[in-house]
């Protein structure tokens, strides 16, 4: 799957046709995918900000386009992104698991968690892996270069060292 596929299926939503109608200035600002190699826990949220309202909305389309309101905490709006975005999940996952390769990381991916971000107006997807033997890879990927800029692998044990203090 890609996220045009994603962007099709909301835009011909009859749910998002009215938003829309409603708010009219409202742009696309971020994306959240979960893929669940070993359940069946997948979701798909993209999201919109309106300005004329100051206010984010949420279409999670695995509930059939439902929309809800997000609390936006950051008094600037959020950046905009451009909705001919084009990049497919599987080669996302090819270049984590290439990576992980690399640095060798000798797990399997049970749980991908993708954030779709624009920032100073390059667009990346911000990803939190979880992998077996209780890992976690925290990953950014470049969408204009098409490549990894940021990885760093974690055991949930830190996480909990760090909790504890």
């Amino acid at each position: 799957m890609n996220l045009q596929f994603y962007l099709e299926k909301l835009f011909a939503s009859n749910e998002f046709k009215k938003f829309k109608k409603e708010n009219k200035e409202a742009y696309l600002c971020s994306g959240f995918f979960s893929i669940d190699r070993q359940g069946k826990d997948n979701q798909q949220h993209l999201d919109f900000y309106a300005p004329s309202n100051k206010k984010m909305f949420s279409f999670q389309l695995e509930k059939g386009f439902e929309i809800v309101p997000l609390e936006n905490y950051d008094e600037r709006a959020p950046e905009k992104l451009s909705e001919k975005i084009e990049f497919d999940f599987e080669k996302i996952e090819d270049l984590i698991i290439n990576k992980m390769k690399d640095e060798n990381v000798n797990k399997q991916i049970q749980k991908l968690l993708l954030s779709l971000q624009s920032m100073e107006e390059k667009n990346f997807i911000i990803g939190t892996i979880f992998i077996s033997g209780m890992g976690i890879l925290k990953v950014t990927i470049d969408l204009s270069e098409n490549k990894i800029v940021n990885f760093e692998q974690k055991s949930f044990f830190d996480m909990m060292k760090i909790i504890k203090k």
